[in-house]
């Protein structure tokens, strides 16, 4: 602990600021500014290095927080890094994508501020990738086992690095062009820029890792040959199917799930395509939904030069504090104000979509909305409030109900009761020789939480095919998030 009264003489919570909001609306670039390193060493001395370390708690992969925060308030960037890939994968992912349940945890956050350490991960992981310290790191010998990896988001690229790195033969399939999964196509530019993705799957790469991509599992190759051709398959193709919202007018043309939107502007930045299919230009834009996704979205139509946004969400405003039901150290459900609605656009709560309202040329120029009630039934529109609110392009941003169907005889996997795919606590299911890591196993979840499961899911197929492992096991696959 490099300053033990550094959280009493840093009591204000810095970051580093944002670029201007008329600035990056011209461009996808991520929103923040790098951090300057004499603020990181400053915010990193307000960790109180505590005897009983919350942050770790809090976060499923057991980050050694306390020790490269102090390791950076000393300047000693290098050993920092490798204190964070003892644990983390993907530092620069979790550090852009994940709602930081470390932060909530922090100790110093039950009277202070909590420690940024969002931030200073970030911090990490820049400098080092900056100064060359991320090299790869191919295995010295090989088991002669073999393994496909099916997916490659965040819970599939974190399994095959560490059973390529175990010395077994990985394979790793993606139905899409490019992989990387949501990180390269559902997740924004300005949130995540691919460069970021697209040098970690070289590593992978360079590592041994081979990646068989626009092959899809169950259409170009079968299940049953694809278990014939391994050892073992893990099953990380995460939780791709969109929840629905079935209302008079849903055909109507303009009315999209959020993912077909985000995926193609995506494809757009890449280049993969010349125009978007769906394109906010000049119209009047609602989003369905609070959540990530639905931001996403207002921070991509306002891009586009949306004429206007609108945000819905069905539920209360949150409290911008922690209520008596969420105490610390949990983490707890609170108003935020992300980048993307910082950039414009209004915010309406308590609204509960009742009809997509169309045109008679068949496209939506409107949706009936009516004030959110609640009864021992759940929540339903109180009649008599509906009011409309004109729109051209609707998106659906209501989160995601589990893993698409395997229509294949020979790989059968049971639901449960979250419509995901049942498997042990070692993450294996009923087919030998056949795992599920991430959303496919777990349903929508956090990005921190797939690394976790990748990493954990490899510790028990290299266990499963060597009679042993060494790799670590953050958590179990019945293990639920510290809230």
């Amino acid at each position: 602990m490099a300053d033990p009264r550094g959280f009493l003489k840093v009591r204000e919570r810095e970051l580093a600021p944002k670029r201007p909001v008329a600035l990056r609306l011209k461009d996808w670039r991520e929103v923040v500014d790098p951090a300057d390193p004499t603020l990181v060493a400053r915010q990193s001395s307000r960790c109180m290095d505590c005897g009983v370390a919350f942050c770790h708690q809090g976060c499923p992969l057991g980050n050694l927080i306390p020790e490269w925060n102090d390791l950076m308030h000393r300047g000693r960037g290098r050993e920092a890094i490798e204190r964070l890939h003892e644990t983390n994968n993907f530092p620069e992912f979790t550090g852009r994508a994940c709602p930081a349940p470390c932060e909530s945890a922090c100790v110093l956050g039950i009277n202070q501020p909590a420690v940024t350490i969002k931030q200073i991960e970030n911090s990490i992981i820049d400098q080092a990738f900056a100064n060359g310290w991320v090299q790869p790191q191919p295995p010295s010998r090989l088991t002669g086992k073999t393994v496909a990896v099916v997916g490659s988001g965040p819970a599939g690229l974190a399994a095959a690095q560490q059973l390529t790195r175990a010395g077994h033969t990985v394979a790793v399939y993606e139905r899409d062009e490019e992989p990387g999964g949501l990180l390269r196509f559902g997740i924004p530019d300005f949130k995540l820029e691919k460069q970021l993705v697209a040098r970690r799957i070289e590593q992978l790469k360079q590592e041994g890792t081979r990646f068989r991509c626009g092959i899809e599992i169950g259409r170009d190759m079968s299940w049953s040959e694809l278990r014939r051709r391994f050892d073992a398959v893990v099953v990380a193709t995460g939780a791709t199917v969109p929840r629905e919202l079935p209302l008079p007018g849903r055909e109507l043309a303009g009315v999209h799930f959020a993912m077909e939107y985000l995926t193609a502007s995506n494809r757009l930045q890449t280049g993969a395509l010349e125009s978007t299919p769906i394109d906010a230009r000049g119209k009047r834009v609602v989003v369905i939904g609070g959540g990530d996704t639905g931001a996403d979205c207002i921070g991509t139509a306002h891009r586009q030069g949306a004429k206007s946004v609108t945000n819905l969400a069905i539920g209360r405003r949150p409290s911008p504090e922690r209520s008596d039901a969420q105490p610390w150290p949990v983490h707890p459900t609170l108003f935020e104000v992300s980048s993307s609605h910082e950039e414009g656009g209004e915010r309406r709560y308590l609204a509960s979509t009742v009809e997509f309202v169309g045109r008679a040329e068949g496209a939506v120029r409107a949706l009936r909305v009516a004030e959110t009630g609640f009864t021992e039934d759940g929540r339903v529109p109180i009649p008599g409030t509906e009011r409309l609110i004109e729109a051209d392009l609707v998106l659906i941003a209501m989160g995601f109900t589990g893993p698409e169907e395997i229509e294949d005889a020979a790989v059968t996997l049971a639901r449960g009761s979250r419509g995901a795919f049942e498997r042990q606590r070692d993450y294996a299911t009923a087919l030998p020789g056949v795992f599920v890591a991430g959303d496919a196993g777990r349903g929508q979840s956090l990005i921190v939480w797939a690394i976790a499961e990748g990493r954990a899911a490899a510790a028990s197929v290299d266990a499963y095919l060597t009679g042993d492992t060494v790799l670590p096991s953050p958590v179990t696959a019945h293990d639920r998030a510290f809230a």
